[in-house]
């Protein structure tokens, strides 16, 4: 999935830097600066929900905008993640690659290079 996600965000003239396991996504988030973050709720070293409240309990990364992507569409509670954490977006797979793009160059034009892990 991830290959999929990149060719298309990098087809659309985005800068894409692609971890697979969340604990390294969050070290590189700690390391360099990004405009914005795609992840997949389920990854190794560290899931997305997992991911996002570090993020928010961040002061650095708090305004970071962030898109989640999930096959658990039904199991998470996409509520929690946009309401509290400020997810900008919860994407229940299967998804057209051309709504994430989408909805990644609104978070972009809202003023905010992109990370994408999972």
């Amino acid at each position: 999935m991830g290959n999929v996600i990149g060719f298309n965000l990098r087809k659309a003239g985005l800068e894409v830097v692609h971890v697979v396991a969340g604990d390294m996504a969050w070290k590189l988030l700690q390391q360099r600066g990004f405009d914005l973050l795609v992840t997949d709720f389920q990854m190794p070293g560290m899931n997305g929900g997992e991911l996002c409240e570090r993020i928010r309990a961040e002061p650095s990364l708090k305004a970071l905008p962030i898109i989640l992507l999930t096959g658990k569409g039904l199991e998470i509670d996409t509520r929690y993640y946009r309401e509290t954490l400020r997810v900008s977006a919860v994407l229940a797979k299967p998804f057209s690659p051309r709504e994430l793009v989408r909805l990644v160059q609104e978070d972009l034009l809202a003023g905010t290079s992109i990370e994408q892990s999972g």
